[in-house]
């Protein structure tokens, strides 16, 4: 029974997500469903609770490690130009949760517009980059600096408009996670374009000289608990470069975990126990993933 024939985006079954994660990692999943705007995704919203059929939301992918079992529900994926689109103001944007950070700093950075330039380097949306509180890293620039208001959809397909005051960021986190983000709007400042572009190039040397290659991983694997910084605490374990089958902590930041090629949800995770295990034994410290573990 095709329960989404009343849908005009785009709907597909047992889609791999390892096509969709920057991992590289992930089974199939039982639908992945991109609709085309606001008026389809609160149909498809009616119609998963009608059929029963829970959901998650993926943006870039960039955050995610999906499991090597099929998961047994939809991915719903705001890709369509609707939820893409950008409008720049006078000193803000309105901008589309499905648009990528990387699209977003460069037109910025084209209209000379400054304030956002810490974002360089994560391969997110900004709907991800607003559910995660997206930045540099505790007491530094996140992207809560910049909100002014947030348009979401809650699961029983009411919009509302979040202002500064009804949003709680922390590091790594927020209370937006449990809508969906549609569109937000930014603070910027004006500033002149020579200014804009030195200040994104340090900001790629720093990433670079600090993190290495992005490709082929989500990122920080755990958060960094209070005062100590969770990429210090594995690498003063040794476990730089340690291998589990396709998987590998990097050699660059112990932080990172990188996928060689072949790797299996299952080589990740086994790695990310063994520095757990190993983290804890050695300073007492229980490290809480980043990333969000699908299975």
């Amino acid at each position: 029974m095709n329960w989404w024939k009343e849908l005009k985006g785009k709907v597909k079954t047992e889609e791999l997500l390892n096509k969709h994660t920057t991992f590289g990692i992930g089974g199939r999943c039982r639908y992945f469903i991109e609709p085309r705007d606001v008026n389809d995704l609160k149909l498809l919203l009616k119609l998963l609770k009608k059929h029963k059929i829970p959901f998650l939301i993926i943006g870039a992918g960039s955050n995610i490690l999906a499991g090597d079992k099929k998961i047994q529900k939809a991915i719903i994926h705001l890709n369509s130009p609707y939820f893409k689109r950008i409008f720049f103001k006078k000193d803000s944007v309105e901008i589309g949760s499905g648009y990528l950070l990387s699209q977003f700093i460069a037109q910025a950075a084209k209209k000379s517009f400054s304030g956002y330039e810490f974002l360089v380097g994560i391969p997110g949306t900004v709907g991800g980059a607003l559910v995660m509180n997206a930045g540099r890293g505790e007491d530094k620039p996140a992207i809560s600096d910049l909100v002014e208001k947030v348009s979401i959809m809650d699961y029983n397909s009411n919009i509302k408009v979040l202002r500064k005051k009804d949003l709680k960021f922390r590091y790594r986190g927020s209370n937006l996670a449990d809508f969906i983000i549609l569109s937000a709007q930014l603070k910027l400042i004006k500033s002149d374009k020579h200014t804009v572009q030195n200040r994104i190039k340090e900001y790629i040397n720093y990433r670079k000289a600090a993190q290495g290659d992005w490709s082929k991983s989500a990122g920080c694997v755990f958060k960094n608990p209070p005062e100590f910084s969770s990429g210090k605490l594995i690498d003063l374990c040794g476990l730089k470069g340690k291998r589990v089958g396709g998987a590998y902590i990097s050699d660059k930041h112990a932080n990172f975990i990188i996928n060689a090629g072949k790797a299996k949800a299952g080589d990740v995770l086994k790695l990310m126990a063994l520095v757990k295990r190993e983290v804890k034994n050695k300073f007492k410290i229980n490290l809480e993933p980043e990333i969000k573990i699908w299975q």
